[in-house]
């Protein structure tokens, strides 16, 4: 799955995805591709992604707390954590 037509497709009425295994400089990692308005990308290696299965339920679901992605920050304002 290195071609963007071989993206698997994850969808619900909340948000769509798109999943691709591809080919970086430092191995093979996980690209999830936001569907939505704001095109966020995240590129996960199997560290990364076993380090999820780690992680409870509520501890991953904290990430839902803005739904609709990351609140844009004003230029000059500290991101809080």
């Amino acid at each position: 799955m290195s071609d963007e037509n071989d993206a698997l497709i994850v969808a619900n009425e909340f948000a769509a995805v798109a999943v691709r295994k591809v080919a970086t400089r430092n191995g093979e990692r996980l690209e999830i591709r936001s569907l939505g308005n704001e095109a966020y990308v995240i590129r996960l290696d199997a560290l990364a992604l076993e380090a999820l299965t780690w992680s409870d339920p509520l501890t991953v679901g904290r990430g839902l707390e803005t739904p609709l992605g990351p609140e844009p920050s004003a230029p000059g304002e500290k991101e809080s954590k």
